[in-house]
């Protein structure tokens, strides 16, 4: 039975409940996943606090947290799926939880470090990590631009010191002491398309 831990982006939020949705249902195949939410326009507002108040680095981590939270109620809401506050797999009949990650990490946070370069990708790599699943980053573009082009695959140190759609803390956790752990970019904006890609395991990024 494959099981994913699938960071879904707040760029998706206008159509994340039904990919949501479009997960559950492979739940009949046998997949299970564990889903870490982004934090959305909530983590935004939270930066411009932190922008324009006096703020510390270590009130905004706490605060983005929490926004990852807000956005797990609403990926929840009206699709079926299971909110949980503990770091496993889907237990008994449920083939894809959302996690509360405030709750989460409250208790335990592996030594994330607390400023605005380990964001909810950090977040959900060190989940991945913990759990021994593949990662899936799902986003709002086809993969990571490379010269102009979507790469199909690249190592995670070309990335250091690069703007694309993964945080440099998580770049760096995959060139220390997550190496060797491999992440998969995927669009999300189209439920089919990903779909698709995720059975085929094509498509998108990896980066390794």
């Amino acid at each position: 039975m494959p099981f994913y831990v699938l960071k879904m982006g707040g760029s998706l939020m206008p159509c994340s409940r039904e990919l949501v949705r479009s997960l559950l249902a492979l739940g009949e195949e046998g997949y299970r996943f564990l889903v870490v939410p982004g934090g959305g326009p909530m983590a935004d507002l939270v930066r411009q606090i932190y922008s324009s108040c006096q703020l510390s680095q270590e009130g905004a981590h706490w605060m983005a947290i929490l926004a990852m939270e807000q956005y797990a109620y609403f990926l929840a809401d009206g699709t079926g799926a299971t909110l949980t506050s503990v770091i496993r797999p889907p237990q008994g009949n449920s083939s894809l939880d959302i996690l509360l990650p405030y709750q989460a990490l409250l208790k335990d946070d592996w030594g994330l470090k607390h400023n605005w370069d380990y964001t909810s990708d950090a977040v959900a790599a060190l989940i991945a990590a913990q759990l021994s699943a593949p990662l899936i980053k799902a986003t709002d573009v086809d993969g990571v631009i490379m010269d102009g082009i979507v790469a199909p695959e690249l190592p995670a140190a070309r990335l250091l010191g690069r703007e694309s759609c993964i945080d440099q803390g998580t770049v760096r956790l995959l060139c220390g002491r997550l190496k060797g752990m491999k992440m998969m970019v995927l669009n999300g904006s189209d439920t089919g398309r990903f779909i698709k890609a995720l059975r085929e395991g094509r498509a998108g990024t990896i980066i390794t």
